[in-house]
């Protein structure tokens, strides 16, 4: 009996996760340096040594681990892992701002790309 509806496969599925996980960790990485230049402007509690740090810690290992997938790397898996751990770090510090848009955005996608780089680690388990 033939269906509507084709059924990905296996590599379809995972490939498809993998592009939707890259997207996240470059929109992640992009606004964690838009939001390190945000709350260098605000000063004051935006720009402790502290939380500009996390968010530099956050772009670069979102940075990294999208350039380990695009690249077919056997090690993403390891980079996800810890690029899911910093952003959640990284939305944790940027939640308390929740009146401010710029830092709002900031853990959303944050959120986001955790949850992504997370379903890439399970998938590799």
């Amino acid at each position: 009996m033939l269906h509507t509806e084709e059924r990905l496969s296996s590599d379809e599925t995972q490939d498809m996760a993998r592009q939707a996980c890259i997207q996240d960790c470059l929109e992640c990485y992009s606004t964690c340096l838009e939001t390190i230049n945000y709350c260098l402007r605000q000063g004051g509690e935006h720009a402790t040594p502290e939380h500009i740090n996390i968010l530099m810690d956050c772009a670069e290992i979102c940075r990294t681990s999208a350039d380990f997938m695009l690249r077919g790397s056997l090690f993403h898996a390891y980079t996800c892992d810890v690029c899911a751990e910093i952003c959640i770090v990284c939305a944790d510090e940027c939640a308390p701002f929740s009146a401010d848009e710029q830092m709002q955005a900031c853990a959303d996608i944050c959120r986001r790309c955790a949850d992504s780089c997370e379903a890439m680690v399970e998938e590799m388990e």
